[in-house]
Formats: structure tokens, C-alpha cells, sequence
């Protein structure tokens, strides 16, 4: 854990930023409810952050070198605690798409900015265990950020004003790192046809896990708020699929990375799909069922972005690894940005059963297209990258991987 300890300061300007960014994601689901905008609204907002992100991929990095490291974090951060408040000034939904595409923009351009500094500073035997160290904060921090709904009432400003706060103090052990700030290189995605052509599978699964993840972190808070539950209830629901987004990803990996991927993918999508039916019947049942489906999806659903990253890993070579993840990472940003819309459109008119069913449909659909796929496409069993457990940040954390991944064949 030596190589750990001078990364302290970066870790806990992440995990601050996330406990702010993680509440205000669903705060704002809670809030626009009690000010009534409706689902198909709330699902256009949540769509803006991920159009953010896709934006941000491109401009933050500009950012970074024309300033550095330490002001260009300031100034993301500083963005985004502005939004934060923002939110509660103007609960308007045309403010809130562009406050939520601002945020958007800032987050992608503080996972460059910490990812590239990790990156530089990770020896290369230990970058593996920076990476997973990184990831557990990631997840933790999002999943610690859900109870902090509980410390006030949505419908004032105090939760507005703790997000902002936390988002804030993220700053302070960023800026007081001693660490020297590394140069940010440009990463030049592989273009999508190409892409498609050497990694079918994981192209598809990126792309469709992409409408069901957008999905659940705009609508996933509206959804349980829909059917009833207090906003304490409602950030237990959020914790508990984050912890089993969290949990699962380690032995799914290890059960799976000796099979071959492509089928891989495609179980665990149907397993997806028939979980995501048992959140409808947990709709009418008491709150300890809902937790239980819930994780029980979250476990299986947050598995196939990273499913869809290691069989990217094993279909490139390594030098092309960086610039595919990041042509990888605009097609779920792409199905991220349109989910929401379409499944807001879906809940506006037939109810909160609706996020459900739109996980049910586009997991089933991931399930049958990567299967169909999967048998025309050879296999990678005997070389495969092991599975990482990770969330979606930036292309900069593949670099991380590396020097510890074996070269795909």
C-alpha cells in the first residue's frame, strides 16, 4: 500500500467530489418531483449531464493543459458547486438541463485531471491496485453520497447547500498536493465503424448498456419516489444498487474470466432483464423486497460496462487499448444521453412500471444481439483481460491497466 499514500490527497478530493455530485443526482430527482416537473422532463434534465459528459471528454482535457493541473480542478470544481446552488435558485427545467450539462462537462474534466495525475505518479507493478483502490472510492463515496438525503428535507435548500459544500472542499486536498502535475496527452478515439469491425460485441453491449445505466441514474430516484417511498427510503433504494453494483462486479468477473466474454455478456444481460421484472412486482411490496431486487439488479446491471471494457481489452492490441476505450466510452455516453429521454417519455405516460420495463427491453435486446454476435466472432478463451470492477469516468483510467494487463492477441 506504499505506492497509496502519497495518492491520499487525490483520493479524498474524489471521494468529496462524489459525495456531492452522487447527492445532488438525486436530490434533484426528490426536488423535481416535489416542484412537479414531470418524469419526461426529469428524464431530459438527467439526459443533459451525460451530453455534458460526451462534451467534456473533448473540451476538458484542452482545459487541463492550457492551465494545469491544480487550476484547471479548481475550475471544474468551482463550476459545478456554482451548478449545485444553482439548482436551487432557479427551479426552472430549461436552467436545470443547462446547469446539469454544465455539471456534465465539469465531472468529466476532474476524472481527466485526477486520473492523468494517478496515472503518472502509479509505479508500473503498481497500477493494478491504484486502479482498484481508485474504483473503491469511486463506489463508495457514490453510495455513502445517497444518506446524505437523510440529514435534511429536499424541499429546502440545506441539501443544495451540502452538496455545494462537499464539492468545494474537494479542492483543498487537491491543492495542497505536492505531487509534480503530469502532461495530458491527447487521446484519439478509434473510429466507430473500425471499432465495431474488431469488437462487435463489445461495441453493442457498451452502447445498450448505456440506455439502462442513463436510465437508472436519472430516473432510478423518480422511479422509487414514484411508488411511494419517503426520500429517506428513496436514498436506501439508491445506496443499496450502488453496493450491489459494487459487490457483484468482483466475483462475476472471476466466474467469468475464463469463459468466453461475448457469451458472457449476453447471460448476464438476460439475467438482467429477468431481474429487472422482479422490480415491478417489488413496486406493491414493503420497502425490505424493494432493497433486495434492487440489489440484486444493481449487482448484475453495473456488471456489463466493465464486461464490455475487458472484451474491448481482448480484442485490441495494447498500444490501441486508450483510444478504444475512449471511442467505447462515447457510445455508452451516447446510449446514457438518449435512455433517459426515451424512458422519461415511457414513465410520463404509463407510469413509474415503466423504468422497469425499460430495463427488461433493452437488456433483453443487449442479451440476443451480443449472443448472435458472440457466435460469429472467434473466441478469446486462453487470452482473455481480466475483468476490472469500474464505473464509467474517463478514457485517462484504462492507462492505469496498462502495464498490468497482458497484450491481447
Amino acid at each position: 500500500m506504499t505506492a497509496i499514500f502519497p495518492l491520499i490527497a487525490l483520493l479524498l478530493g474524489v471521494a468529496l467530489l462524489l459525495l456531492g455530485s452522487g447527492l445532488l443526482g438525486t436530490l434533484l430527482a426528490v426536488r423535481g418531483g416535489i416542484e412537479g416537473f414531470g418524469s419526461q422532463t426529469l428524464g431530459a434534465i438527467g439526459a443533459m449531464y451525460f451530453v455534458g459528459f460526451l462534451a467534456g471528454t473533448y473540451l476538458g482535457p484542452m482545459m487541463i493543459r492550457r492551465v494545469g493541473h491544480v487550476r484547471a480542478f479548481a475550475f471544474f470544481t468551482a463550476a459545478i458547486a456554482c451548478a449545485a446552488l444553482g439548482h436551487e435558485l432557479l427551479t426552472n427545467p430549461w436552467a436545470w438541463a443547462v446547469l446539469r450539462l454544465i455539471t456534465g462537462m465539469g465531472m468529466v474534466g476532474l476524472y481527466t485531471t485526477i486520473e492523468s495525475w494517478l496515472n503518472s505518479h502509479a509505479a508500473p507493478d503498481q497500477r493494478s491496485r491504484i486502479f482498484a483502490t481508485y474504483m473503491a472510492v469511486n463506489l463508495g463515496a457514490l453510495a455513502v453520497s445517497q444518506q446524505l438525503l437523510h440529514w435534511a428535507d429536499p424541499a429546502g435548500h440545506i441539501l443544495f447547500s451540502i452538496a455545494a459544500l462537499s464539492i468545494c472542499a474537494a479542492v483543498m486536498p487537491v491543492a495542497a498536493t505536492r505531487l509534480a502535475q503530469p502532461v495530458v496527452d491527447t487521446v484519439h478515439g478509434i473510429g466507430l465503424r473500425t471499432l465495431f469491425g474488431r469488437a462487435p460485441v463489445a461495441c453493442t453491449a457498451g452502447l445498450l448498456s448505456g440506455l439502462a445505466q442513463g436510465a437508472f441514474w436519472s430516473l432510478g430516484a423518480v422511479w422509487a419516489s414514484s411508488s411511494g417511498l419517503a426520500p429517506g427510503d428513496v436514498a436506501w433504494v439508491m445506496t443499496t444498487a450502488i453496493v450491489g453494483g459494487a459487490v457483484c462486479q468482483w466475483p462475476i468477473g472471476r466466474l467469468t474470466d475464463h469463459i468466453d466474454r461475448g457469451y458472457v455478456i449476453s447471460v448476464v444481460a438476460i439475467t438482467a432483464a429477468l431481474l429487472a421484472a422482479t422490480l415491478l412486482w417489488s413496486e406493491s411490496q414493503r420497502l425490505g423486497v424493494m432493497l433486495v431486487a434492487v440489489f440484486a439488479y444493481g449487482g448484475i446491471a453495473f456488471a456489463l460496462y466493465p464486461l464490455a471494457v475487458a472484451r474491448l481489452m481482448d480484442r485490441l492490441e495494447k498500444p490501441e487499448i486508450i483510444a478504444g476505450s475512449g471511442s467505447l466510452l462515447l457510445l455508452h455516453g451516447i446510449g446514457a444521453s438518449v435512455g433517459p429521454l426515451l424512458a422519461g417519455l415511457l414513465m410520463q405516460r404509463f407510469g413509474p412500471a415503466a423504468l422497469p420495463a425499460w430495463f427488461c427491453t433493452v437488456q433483453t435486446l443487449l442479451a440476443v444481439s451480443t449472443w448472435w454476435l458472440a457466435r460469429r466472432t472467434p473466441a478469446d478463451v486462453g487470452h482473455q483481460t481480466p475483468m476490472k470492477p469500474m464505473v464509467r469516468t474517463s478514457p485517462s483510467a484504462l492507462e492505469m491497466l496498462d502495464e498490468s494487463a497482458p497484450t491481447p492477441r
